[in-house]
């Protein structure tokens, strides 16, 4: 039977949480960490709000049955670990065995030397932090701080900015995403056949060599040369991936469904990287971006250029963040395909639906239109957005305005917020799948 709660009753050698001695002179992240918990748990309300919010994800069986699990308290203690760290599960694991005073964080004194946690153990339990949950732990968290802060009933004025989650993939280039898409089908094909005793792919591994060949005088055939050798080494290249194609299509036929499910999306890949290829080298085309794929593995990726210093170009998905005047992130958006004026009015109102005291935000250039600006004045009292362009006399007056400027100032903090999320996790991407960004 899995507890839900951490006992009250302390053990023999075991802490409170709330005395817990943490080294106020390291400048590690992790005894912040730990001094931002001690309240938390301190917070009985705030407490059961969060173990309850983490229980809902369990089923009847999960917690009546079976061995005694780890209780919700420890799961919120190590996923709070694991994001702010930007940790993976080794590290974690070796923090929750070895290190004393996150040891006594998560409840154990030192009778309890002998209890570690195993890897699997943790993965299991971390991964019970969906995004639902996130998301609701995250509302709160943001409640406590402001009760903290005697904040609860004071209007909030918040500023709102996106930014791109780096997806963890390579840079795209037509033939080395053909290269990915073959040497997977490939190898799929391989173990399917060797599975079903069937000889076609003995080879795979010295094909794939050829290929990789054929790819690297593609790709230095680039550094000076002249266009006619150019578009041999890419023909060259190209012919090799067609006669792979043709034979993992002709091997396609002799396997079963659940092999052939698996294979086909990476020979579509192939099929539209070895035509774009084409087009592109041989038939000198322009390909339009809406047809481009940046990632076989990570098909959702997209290119984003948002005009910084040095046209840095970014491989990944836009996240939108609203934070407050207490440096409290009250939503965010996950940006699908979308610009930054596609989802203004829609982040005001997601935010006023749980904290309805929202009566300001501001805005960069980006997020402006004039429907945006009339339709997010009607949601919100001070509305503080650049016009993009030209402004004429009235818009000239209301944005020289004392208080409009001094807003517009102030904005710029919530690039501290966002090199803090980048700081602590949000870089880059490490895990696979849109479920996971």
């Amino acid at each position: 039977m899995r507890n839900i709660l951490l006992s009250p009753q302390l053990s023999f050698g075991q802490t409170y949480i709330g005395d817990i001695n943490i080294n106020l002179d390291s400048r590690d992240d992790i005894p912040r960490i730990l001094l931002g918990l001690q309240p938390v748990y301190e917070d009985t309300q705030t407490r059961q709000v969060i173990e309850s919010t983490l229980a809902s994800v369990l089923s009847d069986k999960q917690i009546n049955t079976g061995r005694q699990g780890m209780d919700m308290w420890r799961v919120f203690v190590l996923g709070i670990m694991r994001l702010n760290l930007n940790c993976d599960y080794d590290r974690l694991q070796e923090l929750a065995n070895e290190h004393r005073t996150l040891r006594q964080m998560l409840g154990h004194g030192f009778l309890d030397e002998n209890k570690r946690y195993a890897l699997q153990t943790i993965k299991d339990n971390v991964g019970l932090l969906t995004e639902e949950v996130l998301f609701q732990l995250n509302i709160i968290m943001v409640n406590h701080g402001h009760r903290l802060l005697s904040a609860t009933d004071k209007p909030l004025l918040a500023r709102c900015d996106s930014f791109v989650v780096e997806r963890n993939v390579h840079f795209p280039t037509d033939i080395s995403l053909l290269f990915d898409a073959l040497c997977k089908a490939i190898h799929l094909t391989a173990q399917a056949c060797e599975r079903l005793n069937i000889s076609d792919w003995r080879q795979s591994d010295y094909n794939i060599r050829q290929l990789k060949k054929a790819l690297r005088k593609a790709q230095q055939s680039k550094k000076g040369k002249k266009q006619d050798h150019i578009t041999q080494a890419h023909q060259a290249y190209l012919d090799k991936a067609q006669l792979y194609l043709n034979k993992l299509s002709q091997t396609l036929k002799k396997l079963d469904t659940f092999s052939r499910c698996s294979i086909e999306p990476y020979i579509d890949h192939s099929t539209r990287q070895f035509q774009q290829t084409y087009d592109r080298v041989i038939e000198n085309k322009t390909i339009e971006s809406s047809q481009k794929v940046y990632s076989i593995f990570e098909p959702d990726t997209e290119w984003v250029n948002k005009g910084k210093a040095g046209n840095k170009i970014e491989l990944g998905i836009k996240v939108a963040i609203m934070e407050d005047q207490h440096q409290f992130i009250l939503h965010h958006r996950v940006m699908r395909q979308e610009q930054d004026a596609d989802i203004t009015v829609d982040i005001i109102k997601d935010t006023q639906i749980n904290f309805p005291q929202l009566q300001g935000c501001s805005f960069d250039k980006g997020f402006y239109s004039a429907v945006n600006l009339t339709e997010a004045r009607k949601l919100i009292n001070k509305v503080v957005m650049p016009k993009k362009g030209k402004l004429n006399q009235l818009e000239k007056s209301q944005e020289s305005d004392p208080e409009f400027v001094k807003t517009r100032h102030q904005h710029s903090a919530v690039e501290s917020a966002i090199n803090c999320l980048e700081q602590h996790g949000l870089d880059r991407c490490p895990d696979k799948g849109k479920r996971r960004v």
